[in-house]
C-alpha cells in the first residue's frame, strides 16, 4: 500500500490485494477506482482481482490451515493476537473512521462513534468467548462420548458496502477465533477500510496466510470464493437476489452458507406509546447511515387514532436533519453510495407517488450539493402495504408511513412481506409488546428501542431475509465442525 492519491483533506492510500501477509498487485495488473460519494471524485486506485487471484488466495489459506500454524495454536494465544488487533483498531480509530466516511459517504460521527469502536469490540468479544466455549461430555456405563468443535477450514466472507469495516470484523473475528483461515471480498464500492485490516493483522502478529483480502468483482472473485472446493464455510451479507446465487454456487460442493440478506422491517407505533420517544427512535431507525441499512424500520405502521399527530411530529423532526459533508462533525446524513443508487432511490419515490402515496417532505436530490449523491430525507405517507414502495427494499432515506386500526391489523401488515429480518414495537403496554413481537415473523425484534445488539445473541432473518444465525455461540456453531468422539472405558 505505497502509492497514494490526495483527497480534499488527507492522504488516502491505494489498495492492493492482501495475500499471504503481503500487499500485492492483481495477477492481471488491472485496477479500478473507488469514488468518494460526496464528491464523485476519485479516492484511490484499487487492485482488480480476478478468478486466478481468488484461487491463489484460497490455496494460500488452505495450505496455512493445513499447516496448523493457526488452527492448532492454543486458544489463549489466538485470543491474545485477536485482542491485539482490537487494540490496534482503536489506536487507529481516527484514520479508519475517516477512510470509512470518505469511501461510504456516511457521517464521520457515526464512523468514529460507532462503526470502528464496534469493530474493535467484535474482535475482543469473540477472542474472549473462544476461551470459554463449553465442550460437551456424556458418560455411559461402559463408554464415554464427547463433542469436539474443530475449525471448519477455509472460510469465505463476502462483505456489503453499507457497513464495510463493522461487517468485516463481525464475521472475521468469529471465524478466526474458531481457528479458521479466512478469505475476504469487500464490496467494490467500499474496499478501502477492509484492505487496511491487513496492516493491523501483520502488526498484531497474525501468521501470514490466515487472513487474505481480495478486491474485485463478485462475478469472478466472488464466484470462485463460493465454488472452490477448498472452501468449507461461506458467510455472505447483501441483497436477497445475490444471496440466492451464492447459495446455488455453494450447493455445487455442499458448502454450508450463512446468508444475511435484505429487509423491509415494520416499525409499529401504538396509540399508547410515548410519542416523542417513538418519533426519535423512528427517525434513527430509517435515516441512520442514509437509510442504507438492512435493519432499517422502513415501514412505519401508525395506529389511526394518533396517525396525524405522529405524522406532524415526525415531519417536524425530519426537517431538522442536517444533510451535508460527511466529514463535518455536525452532519446527520451523508451521501448515498453511488450515482446509480441515488437514481434508484429517486425512482422509487416517483413510483410511490404514481402508486398513490403522498409526499410530506423531501423527495428529491439535494439542490445545493450537486456534485455528490445527496438525497433529501423523505417522507411518504398514506401508503398502502400492497404498493411497491412498501414491499420492495429501497435502501435509502425513504420511509413509508402506513395507518392501521387494531393490533391484529398491525401484525397482519407487518407479516405481509417477503422479508423477515427485523421489527420494532412502540407501546407502554409491555404485555402487548411481548405479544406482538412473538407473532411477527422476523429474526430480530425490539420493543421501545432499536439497533441494540448484545453480541451473545443470534443475528439473522427469516424468509427472504436470510438463512442461519451468527452471534455468540451461534457463530462458533457455524464456523466449526462438531465431531462426536466415543471411547470405550
Amino acid at each position: 500500500m505505497t502509492n497514494e492519491v490526495i483527497d480534499e483533506k488527507r492522504t488516502i492510500q491505494d489498495a492492493k490485494l492482501f495475500i499471504d501477509g503481503k500487499y500485492v498487485e492483481s495477477l492481471s495488473g488491472e485496477t479500478f477506482d473507488t469514488i468518494n460519494p460526496a464528491t464523485n471524485r476519485k479516492l484511490a486506485t484499487v487492485a482488480n482481482g480476478g478468478k486466478e487471484d481468488a484461487k491463489w488466495a484460497i490455496d494460500v489459506a488452505q495450505r496455512t490451515f493445513a499447516s496448523g500454524v493457526w488452527s492448532k495454536m492454543s486458544i489463549e494465544e489466538r485470543s491474545r493476537i485477536l485482542c491485539k488487533m482490537a487494540d490496534l483498531i482503536m489506536e487507529n480509530v481516527d484514520k479508519l473512521a475517516y477512510v470509512e466516511t470518505l469511501d461510504v459517504g456516511k457521517p464521520i460521527k457515526e464512523s468514529r462513534g460507532f462503526d470502528i469502536p464496534r469493530a474493535a469490540s467484535n474482535f475482543r468479544f469473540f477472542a474472549e468467548m473462544a476461551k470459554y466455549m463449553v465442550h460437551e461430555h456424556y458418560d455411559m456405563s461402559k463408554h464415554m462420548s464427547y463433542v469436539q468443535y474443530a475449525p471448519a477450514g477455509v472460510t469465505s466472507l463476502i462483505i456489503p458496502w453499507n457497513l464495510p469495516f463493522m461487517q468485516l470484523t463481525w464475521k472475521a473475528s468469529a471465524a478466526l477465533a474458531a481457528g479458521n483461515t479466512v478469505v475476504v471480498k469487500p464490496a467494490s464500492y467500499t474496499p478501502l477500510s477492509a484492505v487496511m485490516l491487513g496492516e493491523i493483522a501483520n502488526e498484531a502478529g497474525l501468521p501470514p496466510g490466515v487472513l487474505n483480502i481480495l478486491t474485485g468483482p463478485g462475478s469472478t472473485v466472488g464466484t470462485e470464493m463460493c465454488m472452490n472446493p477448498s472452501i468449507r464455510r461461506i458467510s455472505f451479507v447483501g441483497e436477497s437476489t445475490t444471496g440466492k446465487t451464492v447459495m446455488r454456487n455453494a450447493a455445487e460442493n455442499l458448502i454450508p452458507v450463512s446468508l444475511e440478506l435484505g429487509g423491509k422491517s415494520a416499525n409499529i407505533i401504538f396509540d399508547d406509546a410515548d410519542l416523542d420517544e417513538a418519533v426519535t427512535g423512528s427517525i434513527e431507525a430509517i435515516y441512520r447511515n442514509q437509510g442504507e441499512i438492512c435493519l432499517a424500520g422502513s415501514r412505519i405502521l401508525v395506529q389511526e387514532s394518533i396517525y396525524d399527530l405522529f405524522l406532524d411530529k415526525f415531519v417536524d423532526a425530519v426537517k431538522k436533519i442536517k444533510v451535508g459533508d460527511p466529514t463535518d462533525e455536525s452532519t446527520d446524513m451523508g451521501a448515498l453510495v453511488s450515482r446509480g443508487h441515488l437514481k434508484a432511490v429517486d425512482d422509487y419515490v416517483q413510483i410511490g407517488l404514481e402508486e398513490g402515496a403522498k409526499l410530506a417532505y423531501g423527495g428529491k436530490v439535494v439542490a445545493n450539493l450537486p456534485e455528490g449523491n445527496f438525497y433529501e430525507p423523505t417522507v411518504l405517507y398514506d401508503v398502502d402495504n400492497k404498493m411497491r414502495v412498501a414491499q420492495e427494499e429501497i435502501f435509502g432515506p425513504v420511509p413509508v408511513i402506513i395507518p392501521f386500526k387494531t393490533e391484529e391489523d398491525a401484525i397482519d401488515i407487518a407479516n405481509d412481506s417477503i422479508y423477515g429480518l427485523a421489527g420494532v414495537v412502540w407501546t407502554n403496554d409491555l404485555r402487548r409488546g411481548q405479544r406482538v413481537t412473538s407473532l411477527i415473523h422476523a429474526g430480530l425484534l425490539w420493543v421501545n428501542c432499536w439497533y441494540i445488539r448484545d453480541l451473545r445473541t443470534p443475528f439473522g432473518g427469516a424468509k427472504a431475509s436470510g438463512i442461519g444465525r451468527e452471534g455468540g455461540r451461534h457463530s462458533f456453531d457455524f464456523y466449526t465442525e462438531a465431531k462426536t468422539i466415543t471411547l470405550k472405558k
